[in-house]
Formats: structure tokens, C-alpha cells, sequence
């Protein structure tokens, strides 16, 4: 039976609704953490014999203690990021594998109505179980982007990247014409890495109100990275990016930077370092594949004075390489908690890995080791970090300070929170102004 024109409404209204709910905070939050107790209770209960809780729930409980040692130790093997976890991940992931092991120890004996609620049971430990590891960085902050849908203002890459007129005026004396739109758009592409080779996912474009119009003006150009593991849409999701620019551009008539999100990593849980290494070209494909892509598919100045690169974390040391390693391309640097060199875990680790042996090539493409031995007067660089993240703040404080000493102008914020969006979005939102300074548009 097909639905009417008024169903049809509900329901989209209700899907809406659903998928722009908050994981991170608010009742679906507050729910999920109260799902999960109370399906590891369930489960507990599923039995209620003595022998269930003398012999089984004791193995379930060792066994699940067991998958959490095996995956922490998996993790010091395989080293898929250099950083450890916190505390209360091993702890959401355990009781979600208590979970599971509560479920297996009790289905043998279970009647068929039984086994329903304990699917029921069991898939909400787990949905609350990731949902707190989702909390801890942020990365998926609503339903929409635990989800990967499509954000909101998407586009086809066709309607947007079009060659339109370019306005003659400066981004000072530009005015708005009529039927420019209230927001940007985001769209994704394919950028080839036709020079290095490098096995890139499809990048993210932001482009605001202004390129939008009809008489677009030559925008400065932001390159924003993500961090390690993550996608070319971290920005997007966990950051809002879209949100934040757009707001920007309303009090601004429009004007903000063209953001190209492109892929460091070259797959989810990949660390190829940002740099040209034995674990392939990630430093070709950002400095030379990517502008050039830029300069061939986006109608915007070409003047690299008014370019940037940023990122958090793992994206933010990659933007601190690209900026010490490629000053004339990228002499403006926004590093969002990044470390002070790129890195596996350890020195050996990362040596034997990129230059296997060659500790000098290492350091002729280490950032704290070109700004001890060059000067940096045309960088500016934009720092900010948690005043929680006890691991990355002291990095970022050495960071500033090598910067000042190679005559970088720096400026060094710190927000409330870890490591974490808390501090990455906002950070970049408050460095908004500066950045506008920096790109030539209208503060």
C-alpha cells in the first residue's frame, strides 16, 4: 500500500529527526548508556540456577577478560596508531565483549522466547558499549554521521565545479550578488595522484556562499587534514565544519575559505607519516597532486600567500610538515593538537619503517629539525590544544617554541577538554579571525 502525500511527510520529518540526534550528549546519550546496563543486567539474569552463577558467569566474565587482554596486546603488536588508549576505552569495549560472552554462556538452555530478548539484550550492550568509545574522541557526534550519510548540503561535484566568472574586485570592495546562497555546499571528488601515486580516498570540498554566486571572487584556499585513524570527512562529521564556515560566511557577507579535505592516510587505520618514504608518497600527493588539482578544478587565488593547511592530531602534524617542508605553499599553519614529528610509537619503530637505517633522510623531513636549522619569517602558525591533554599539550608548547625561534609568528590558544572534538572543533572556529586575517579576507 503506497503511502500518501501526508505519511510520507511524517516520516521524512521523523527520519530528520532521528538522524540529526546527538550521540556525544542528550537523551539518546543518556538512553544508550541506560540500555547498555541494563542489557548486561538482562543477560546476567538470563539464568537463574546456582550453577549458572558459580560456573558460567564467572567463565563468561574470564573469557571476556581474556578478549580485552588479547586485543590490548594485539594493539602493542601491530601498532595500528602510535598513541595509547584511554582508560575507559578498554573498559567500554570490555563490557561489550561481557556482553557477548553472557550471551553465548546462556544460549544453549534458552527457550526460543528467551533467545529473542537476549539478541534484544545483547545488541544494546554492544550499541552502548560503542557508543561510549564514540564519546571519548567524538568522531561521530549524531546519528547522520555514525551512519555515513550523505551530509545535509551535499552536492553533485558537476552542479558546483563549474567555470563561472570571476570577480575583478578584491575580497575587500566585493559585494554580494543577488541570489547568492545563505550556505555553502560540500561535495566530494576524486583527486588522482597523478605524481605520487598515492593510494587516496575521494577528498571533501566546502565552498562557501560567495563561490557559490555568480560573480564569485578569488577565494584563499584552506587545506584541512584528518587525523590517524579517520577519513577525509572527520572535519565534517566530528567537526561540523559545514556549520561553523557557514555561520562565519553569513556575518561576513559570504566570504570564507574554500576547505579542501583531501585523504593523508590512504586508508582508515594507514600511517604513512606524511611523509615520501618507504611507506609510499604522502607528502608528493599533498604538496604537489593536491594543489594542483586545486589550481586546475577551483576558481580561486592562485597567490599561495593566502594559502593554508591545517588538521588535528595525526592531521596536525602532517600540516606542521607540510608548512616546515613546503614554506612557499603552505606559509600559513593551523595545528590542532598535533605531535612535535611524525611517529609510529616509538624512534626505532619509525625510523626502520619510513628510512630503514637512514636517520639522516629522516631528519632532513623532520619539522623540529628543519626549524632548528632554518628561519621561518614569512610562517605564521596557529596552535591550539586541550588543556586536559596531558600527552599533546606539553608537544604543542615544544612545537611553539621551536616555531618562535626559527621567526614564526605564533599563536598558541588552550581550550577546555582532551583530546577529543571538544577542543579540535571549537579550535577552529576560534581561529577563524586570525585565519581570515592571514587568507586577505575581511575580518
Amino acid at each position: 500500500m503506497l503511502l500518501s502525500i501526508e505519511e510520507d511527510i511524517v516520516l521524512s520529518h521523523l527520519w530528520r529527526w532521528f538522524v540529526g540526534l546527538h550521540l556525544v550528549s542528550g537523551g539518546l546519550y543518556v538512553t544508550l548508556v541506560v540500555v547498555l546496563f541494563v542489557g548486561l543486567a538482562a543477560l546476567l539474569v538470563t539464568h537463574r540456577d546456582r550453577r549458572w552463577f558459580t560456573r558460567r558467569v564467572p567463565v563468561a566474565v574470564l573469557a571476556a577478560l581474556v578478549l580485552v587482554g588479547l586485543a590490548q596486546l594485539a594493539l602493542v603488536v601491530t601498532k595500528p596508531f602510535p598513541d595509547g588508549l584511554p582508560w575507559v576505552v578498554p573498559l567500554w569495549i570490555g563490557l561489550g565483549l561481557l556482553g557477548t560472552t553472557l550471551a553465548v554462556a546462556g544460549w544453549p538452555r534458552l527457550r526460543w522466547w528467551r533467545r529473542g530478548l537476549t539478541v534484544l539484550a545483547l545488541v544494546g550492550v554492544l550499541l552502548g558499549a560503542a557508543n561510549n568509545v564514540n564519546v571519548v574522541y567524538q568522531p561521530f557526534p549524531t546519528v547522520a554521521a555514525a551512519l555515513q550519510l550523505p551530509p545535509y548540503d551535499q552536492v553533485d561535484a558537476a552542479e558546483v565545479l563549474t567555470e563561472d566568472a570571476v570577480s575583478t574586485a578584491s575580497l575587500a570592495d566585493w559585494t554580494p550578488p543577488a541570489g547568492m546562497p545563505d550556505t555553502g555546499a560540500l561535495t566530494q571528488v576524486d583527486i588522482p595522484a597523478t605524481a605520487s601515486g598515492f593510494p587516496a580516498r575521494p577528498a571533501w570540498v566546502y565552498l562557501p556562499p560567495a563561490y557559490l554566486s555568480s560573480d564569485r571572487p578569488a577565494l584563499p584556499v584552506l587545506v584541512l587534514l584528518g587525523g590517524q585513524p579517520g577519513s577525509p570527512r572527520d572535519w565534517i562529521d566530528g567537526g561540523q565544519l559545514a556549520h561553523r564556515l557557514d555561520a562565519w560566511a553569513a556575518a561576513h557577507h559570504g566570504l570564507a575559505p574554500v576547505v579542501v579535505m583531501p585523504d593523508d592516510l590512504g586508508g582508515e587505520g594507514s600511517n604513512p607519516l606524511c611523509l615520501d618514504s618507504a611507506l609510499g608518497k604522502a607528502d608528493t600527493y599533498l604538496a604537489q597532486d593536491v594543489p594542483t588539482w586545486i589550481t586546475q578544478h577551483l576558481q580561486v587565488g592562485t597567490d599561495h600567500a593566502h594559502w593554508a593547511v591545517g588538521g588535528f592530531s595525526y592531521g596536525g602534524t602532517c600540516a606542521l610538515q607540510l608548512a616546515t617542508n613546503h614554506p612557499d605553499l603552505f606559509p600559513t599553519l593551523l595545528d590542532a593538537s598535533g605531535q612535535r614529528a611524525p611517529t609510529l610509537g616509538s624512534a626505532a619503530d619509525t625510523l626502520q619503517a619510513s628510512f630503514p637505517g637512514d636517520q639522516a633522510a629522516l631528519d632532513a623531513v623532520d619539522p623540529l629539525h628543519l626549524l632548528a636549522a632554518r628561519q621561518y619569517p614569512d610562517l605564521a602558525a596557529y596552535l591550539v590544544v586541550g588543556k586536559d591533554d596531558d600527552d599533546y599539550r606539553p608537544q604543542t608548547e615544544e612545537v611553539a617554541a621551536a616555531l618562535e625561534g626559527a621567526g614564526a609568528s605564533v599563536v598558541t590558544t588552550e581550550l577546555p577538554g582532551g583530546h577529543s572534538w571538544d577542543v579540535w572543533g571549537p579550535g577552529l572556529e576560534g581561529a577563524l579571525p586570525w585565519l581570515a586575517q592571514r587568507l586577505g579576507l575581511p575580518a
